[in-house]
């Protein structure tokens, strides 16, 4: 090896060894959020917000319509603002409903494509990818805003309250709930911080942090699909996709982060 190669070799390992220094004097969420920082730029679910308008304005379905009547919550039409204020009761179902469950029902009242095939679908194919795409559209509308979940209704008090009890019910061969992870201060898995979920967490985390993009499988997860791999993680059996109980404790989360703007979308690891 040449005198000028090995300088070049030296050097390099200089700047690798100053580079782990400066890492190993953060703290692994600082590091954790400085990735997430850098990824910030080329976040992918930029494509998904695409794919998400360009569904909303086309005309689609047995009924060749599209979606730009979908009442979510504010008159028909209107996506800005609407995110933060989900799940709440609608009238023409009589159920509270989270985005992506609205999302379906005006998917089927105004396209005529049937709820099974998202509801029975799988993550990241066919309608149920169209309505994960739809549902991160429809959320970056709201980038920025403060969630304000309403709760004038009985029923939406009362999903609060099933929310709730849900939060804290353990089950599955480990005995987990969503509040072994997610119900107090200070806790984490591996180098991640958990965020307690009882409270407003503060702004784009916890549950005014999904829609995210997933790094680490290459996806677009909503809340639905969070809530889901939270299940999994349990050891329970999947919820169905838009079911009670999922949206129960989309109202419980949601009320409880008053205040807390909205991040998404965001990237995760």
């Amino acid at each position: 090896m040449t005198v000028h190669k090995l300088a070049a070799a030296a050097a390099a390992l200089g700047l690798i060894a100053a580079t782990t220094v400066a890492i190993a004097q953060k703290t692994s969420t600082e590091a954790i959020e400085e990735y997430r920082e850098m990824l910030q730029d080329g976040n992918p679910a930029d494509l998904y917000e695409m794919k998400g308008e360009e569904l909303w304005k086309k005309a689609r379905g047995p009924k060749n319509a599209s979606l730009e009547k979908c009442d979510l919550g504010l008159g028909a039409g209107v996506t800005k603002g609407v995110f933060v204020q989900l799940p709440r009761y609608f009238a023409d179902t009589n159920q509270v409903q989270d985005l992506e469950s609205r999302l379906v029902t005006c998917m089927s009242t105004l396209q005529g494509i049937d709820p099974k095939e998202v509801i029975n679908g799988q993550w990241g194919k066919g309608e149920r990818a169209n309505a994960t795409a739809l549902a991160t559209w429809v959320a970056a509308q709201s980038k920025g805003m403060q969630f304000h979940l309403p709760q004038s209704q009985p029923q939406e008090r009362i999903a609060y309250e099933m929310g709730k009890r849900a939060f804290f019910q353990s089950g599955g061969s480990h005995d987990f709930s969503c509040a072994t992870c997610h119900g107090e201060e200070g806790k984490r898995i591996r180098l991640q911080d958990l965020p307690n979920l009882t409270r407003n967490p503060g702004d784009g985390i916890g549950f005014a942090a999904w829609p995210a993009y997933r790094v680490s499988n290459g996806q677009m997860w909503t809340m639905q699909h969070r809530l889901n791999d939270c299940y999994r993680q349990q050891r329970f059996p999947e919820p169905t996709y838009g079911s009670a109980i999922t949206i129960a404790l989309g109202v419980y989360m949601g009320v409880n982060a008053q205040g807390a703007k909205s991040a998404v979308p965001t990237i995760k690891r």
